[in-house]
C-alpha cells in the first residue's frame, strides 16, 4: 500500500451515472467481459450514456442482444458491440484478441464465477475460478498490449471482490492436485490473483501509458451468487448494481484517477490494509494482495502456464 491513499468526493452510496457525470467518453474504445448482467450491465449503461463505443464480450450473445438493447436505445450517443468470448477459455482468447484492430482505451475485466461447488477443471486443465476470475483476463489482456499501448493512456480495470479476504494466492498448488478443494478458498485466491495482475502490469506497463486498478464493487445481489444461496451480507451494507458499477466507472474513467495504477479500491475511494480478515463485512485489502513480491511471481508463473 502506497503511503498516499487517494480519495474521492464519492462514497459507497454512490453510483455509476453520478461518478460519470460531466465526463465526455466520445470517440474512446472500452472493452467489458460479462458486460450484460449484474453490475456489468450498469458499467456498459453507464459507460454508453458518457459517449464510449462499447464492446460487451459475453458467452450467451443472443441473451446480451435482449439486455441491452434497451441500453442502445436510451442512450444513443454511444455504440454497443456484442462479441462472443469464453474467458476460461484460452484459445478462444487468443482468437479474440487477434481479431481485435483498434486502439483500446479502456479494458474492464468484470465476467466472474463465484464458489463452484465442486472441483472443475477448465479446458486447457486449469481450476475453474482461477481459469476464469484471473488467468483467462491475464492472457485477455496480455494479447491486448499493444492494442492499448496504441491508446495512448489506457485503463485496466480488474473486478476483484473483498473475497480476496479468503485466501492468498496458493503458488504451489493452483489446482488443488494436493490442497483439499474450498470453493470459498479457490475463489479468493483468483480474486488475490486480480489484485497482483494490477500491481504487476503497472509496474511493468506504466513506461508504455498502460495503468491497471483492481476493485471490490461491494455486495450486491446477481447471479454471481448462484451456488450459495444468496447474499449473506447484512441489508444496510448491500448495494444496488448502479452502485455496485460506481466504482469500476471511477477506475475507468474518471479524470480523478488519472495515471494511477497498481492499486485497490472500494466504495470508490483507496481501500484500508487490513492484518486480520474482518468478520464484520468492513472490507480492506490484505498485504499479501499488493505484495510486489508476489505480483512478480504470479506474473511469471500465469506466463508459464499460458506459454507467453
Amino acid at each position: 500500500m502506497t503511503a498516499d491513499r487517494i480519495t474521492t468526493p464519492f462514497s459507497f452510496k454512490s453510483t455509476a451515472f453520478e461518478v460519470l457525470e460531466g465526463v465526455d467518453l466520445t470517440g474512446k474504445n472500452v472493452l467489458i467481459t460479462g458486460g450484460a448482467s449484474g453490475i456489468g450491465l450498469e458499467t456498459t449503461r453507464a459507460l454508453c450514456r458518457a459517449g464510449a463505443s462499447v464492446t460487451v464480450a459475453v458467452r450467451n450473445v443472443e441473451s446480451a442482444r435482449l439486455s441491452l438493447a434497451g441500453v442502445q436505445e436510451e442512450n444513443p450517443q454511444g455504440l454497443i458491440e456484442i462479441r462472443y468470448l469464453d474467458v476460461s477459455d484460452l484459445d478462444g482468447v487468443r482468437s479474440f484478441c487477434q481479431s481485435w484492430t483498434a486502439p483500446l482505451h479502456i479494458l474492464i475485466n468484470n465476467a466472474g464465477v463465484m464458489a463452484i461447488p465442486e472441483l472443475t477443471l477448465s479446458k486447457q486443465g486449469h481450476e475453474l475460478q482461477f481459469a476464469t476470475n484471473y488467468l483467462g483476463h491475464l492472457a485477455l489482456t496480455l494479447g491486448l498490449r499493444y492494442r492499448l499501448a496504441e491508446a495512448a493512456g489506457a485503463r485496466v480495470v480488474n473486478v476483484s471482490s473483498s473475497g480476496h479476504l479468503l485466501s492468498p494466492v496458493n503458488f504451489d498448488d493452483l489446482n488443488f492436485s494436493f490442497i483439499p478443494y474450498s470453493p470459498w478458498v479457490a475463489y479468493g485466491q483468483s480474486k488475490t490473483a486480480c489484485i497482483l495482475m494490477a500491481v504487476d502490469l503497472t509496474g511493468r506497463w506504466a513506461h508504455e501509458g498502460i495503468v491497471c486498478n483492481a476493485l471490490n464493487p461491494g455486495a450486491i445481489a446477481t447471479a454471481l451468487q448462484r451456488y450459495t444461496g444468496g447474499l449473506k451480507t447484512p441489508p444496510e451494507l448491500r448495494k444496488s448494481p448502479q452502485q455496485g458499477a460506481a466504482t469500476t466507472v471511477l477506475l475507468a474513467a474518471s479524470p480523478l484517477l488519472e495515471g494511477i495504477g497498481g492499486r485497490y479500491f472500494e466504495d470508490c475511494n483507496e481501500a484500508l490494509a487490513v492484518v486480520r480478515r474482518p468478520t464484520d463485512f468492513s472490507g480492506g485489502v490484505a498485504p499479501y494482495a499488493l505484495s510486489e513480491d508476489n505480483a512478480t511471481r504470479l506474473g511469471l508463473l500465469a506466463e508459464e502456464l499460458l506459454n507467453v
